[in-house]
């Protein structure tokens, strides 16, 4: 039988009923410290009818802050607080793993108490400026991390692992895209370093290697999200396409769960399929991202070239997507002005379908 967005799906330990998974979204509505609260319950729970919901990138350490108002997963209180959220999509049947995150160079010290940002090299995010509470900032140079630092990042994102499972999780994502800590490492144009987690591909991805295979320890359910095209965040590689063979290869070693493509670039500067040799050599479940259309997600889906699709802005203002989908049903255009406002406009007051 053919498979389609509304055949069954199994993950790991989980049964997905659906193929009609919810990408990771920044959204800026923590509390204080970082912590989650109701209204993220709130949104996360009108959002379970998704096949799998992945939560929004979560700072697995102190001191990451890239966002104003995004979630950690660092300390007890935001353990506690996700709690909510998990507790909130399983209460309606849904599925729901935490995408755990570093910042990277795109983090800032106004964010981070006057601390200045880590990174792979010196190099800072040139061609854009970050929101700050002081008003748009430039990004800064950031310091270049010495190798004999890099196990306490491994560290710090297995306790995010063992965090999150503890907050209820069903696993958790890697954030390995968009131009953040793991992403940096991985790409030549952001790594100019020399050796052991620089230079060639088997050592630019060393430490994302090292990061999974730890968060395993943790986690029954794991996955990676990479962005190999995405441009966001001053990102480039020399060879995106052979980056996807090569790791897509090297991750059936870590036992990770599944593959989360975003398969374009968001400025359209990188062009490439990587989505290709992700199918041929990876041998878990392959999730694609980015500007699906229902009718494009089913017919990638049913002619065998990927497993499921993970819809963001889609899910913005469409808390029901999937059923909006299934009966064909027309889609409302999120606002962008709310997508980093305080509070439940644009957030948690979009209509569901009668």
């Amino acid at each position: 039988m053919t498979a389609d967005l509304f055949t069954p799906l199994t993950l790991g330990p989980l049964e997905l009923p659906n193929r009609v998974l919810m990408a990771p979204l920044t959204r800026s509505r923590a509390e204080e410290g970082h912590v989650p609260g109701p209204l993220m319950a709130e949104y996360y729970g009108q959002r379970a009818s998704a096949g799998l919901i992945i939560a929004e990138a979560t700072m697995a350490m102190e001191g990451n802050s890239a966002f104003i108002r995004e979630p950690g997963i660092h300390s007890a209180a935001q353990v506690e607080g996700w709690k909510l959220s998990t507790e909130a999509v399983h209460a309606k049947g849904g599925r729901i793993v935490l995408q755990i995150w570093h910042g990277g160079r795109a983090c800032h010290p106004v964010l981070n108490g006057g601390r200045t940002p880590v990174a792979p090299s010196a190099l800072a995010i040139t061609g854009d400026e970050i929101h700050t509470p002081e008003g748009k900032k430039p990004y800064v140079v950031p310091r270049e991390l010495a190798d004999e630092e890099l196990p306490a990042i491994v560290e710090g994102f297995r306790l995010a692992a063992r965090n999150a499972m503890a907050a209820g999780f069903d696993g958790v994502e890697v954030h390995g895209a968009n131009g953040y800590l793991l992403d940096e490492f991985l790409r030549d144009g952001s790594n100019h370093r020399s050796g052991p987690y620089g230079g060639p591909i088997a050592n630019r991805a060393r430490l994302l290697l090292e990061v999974i295979e730890a968060v395993r320890r943790e986690a029954e359910l794991v996955g990676l999200r990479i962005s190999l095209l995405n441009s966001y965040n001053a990102m480039v590689d020399s060879d995106p396409v052979g980056l996807a063979s090569w790791l897509a290869e090297r991750l059936n070693d870590t036992g990770l769960t599944f593959l989360h493509v975003m398969r374009g670039d968001f400025f359209q500067q990188q062009q490439g399929d990587v989505l290709t040799p992700a199918r041929e050599h990876f041998k878990g479940a392959l999730i694609a991202n980015m500007g699906y259309s229902g009718e494009e997600a089913n017919a990638a889906i049913g002619s065998g070239a990927i497993d499921a699709v993970a819809f963001g802005n889609a899910f913005l203002a469409n808390p029901d997507l999937p059923e909006r989908l299934r009966r064909g049903a027309p889609l409302h255009t999120p606002d962008p002005a709310t997508f980093y406002s305080p509070g439940p406009a644009g957030y948690t007051d979009y209509p569901f379908l009668p």
